[in-house]
């Protein structure tokens, strides 16, 4: 399959950003340099990263990874960045687990230097699956390994989650809690339902997103568990692993965590998998079939953490749904730019979610 053109991520231009990098850090380290400085290839479509190199005596650090708030002038996927957030986020985790997080260093809040929020972070030298083309498809790293090295990165990779759910102090998480009434599962539903909404606004909506939210109440736990710091984009693509190896030394992203349910992370998981995997098969090739498969991570997580994942019906549907309501919202970005054109039926909407048949099938209770 022919790589199709990357959607546009951003109305900035790398030179001039690494120029006010550099003007802005001279501030905080006199006589300091900037250099290096370059986009990575898989830089993404909310915040954006820069990664850069430090020439000073006396720097905390020297090889550097910049978070910026995404570029309001690039139709942006999530209706705000909340940098100090997740600085603070990274460094708790940094705090109180051993979840291998870049250490995080300065946070700039006033957008003036940059034109918006970002901070600054020590940069992880590695590898990382890839999304495009996915590492499902051959060609990379990941496809071309053995079983028993895939074997060994999602072991580690799983690891990660239940250590992050059992080390970290719940109550830490708390100030995650999305403003609402109701459970922490019922807040973190209804600020998707917020978000959806944000995303049609004025423009045409899903009936198929529409019918996924309806069907998650009739799939509602009955016991929604108790309340963990969840990683939000909880993914092998977010982990930086070993340059030579399979094992985890960075974990990436986490302008998603909350306050939920550990299994509103492995739907997650789960389901991010299956939809690079069906994305696959529907292009002709096998994918890896045997990899992160669902009843492994539940009972590997299980065996981990003394918590059975209970109710996963209901959350690899809500995983998929919230990347539903993601995709959707990309698709009216490339719109925006030009990049494709909206159906002019209503009906034909649906069709703008890459995964659209994968989640009709979990609405209808017939995709597992």
């Amino acid at each position: 399959m022919a790589s199709a053109p990357r959607p546009r991520t951003t109305t900035r231009d790398p030179e001039e950003l690494g120029r006010r990098l550099a003007a802005w850090l001279r501030r905080r380290l006199p006589g300091a340099e900037v250099t290096g400085v370059r986009v990575p290839g898989s830089n993404g479509m909310s915040s954006e990263t820069l990664l850069f190199d430090i020439e000073h005596p006396d720097t905390p650090l020297r090889s550097c990874a910049l978070r910026l708030a995404a570029d309001p002038a690039a139709y942006t996927v999530f209706p705000s960045y909340d940098m100090p957030r997740q600085h603070r986020v990274m460094d708790l985790v940094a705090r109180h687990t051993d979840v291998p997080v870049p250490r995080v260093q300065w946070l700039e809040e006033d957008p003036a230097p940059l034109g918006a929020p970002f901070f600054v972070m020590a940069r992880a030298e590695g590898r990382v699956p890839p999304d495009v083309m996915p590492y499902t498809y051959e060609g990379n790293w990941l496809h071309a390994a053995t079983d028993a090295e895939r074997a060994v990165l999602q072991e580690e990779s799983i690891a990660l989650l239940a250590r992050l759910h059992d080390q970290f102090p719940a109550k830490e998480a708390e100030f995650l809690l999305p403003e609402g009434t109701g459970s922490p599962l019922r807040r973190h539903v209804d600020a998707q339902r917020a978000y959806y909404a944000w995303v049609v606004r004025d423009l045409a909506p899903s009936p198929l997103l529409e019918r996924a939210f309806d069907r998650l109440e009739e799939l509602w736990p009955a016991d929604e568990g108790e309340p963990v710091l969840t990683w939000g984009d909880a993914r092998i693509g977010n982990v930086v692993y070993e340059p030579d190896g399979f094992r985890p030394v960075a974990v990436l992203d986490w302008e998603m965590a909350g306050y939920a349910p550990r299994e509103v992370d492995l739907g997650w998981t789960v389901y991010l998998h299956r939809f690079f995997q069906d994305l696959t098969v529907g292009f002709g090739q096998p994918g890896l079939p045997d990899f992160l498969r669902r009843e492994d991570l539940e009972r590997r997580y299980a065996e981990l953490t003394g918590h059975t994942p209970r109710d996963m019906e209901f959350h690899t549907l809500y995983a998929a749904l919230r990347h539903g309501i993601v995709m959707l919202r990309i698709a009216y970005r490339q719109a925006y730019f030009g990049e494709v054109e909206i159906p002019a039926a209503a009906e034909d909407v649906d069709g703008l979610i890459l995964h659209h048949a994968g989640l009709a099938a979990m609405v209808q209770g017939t995709y597992w």
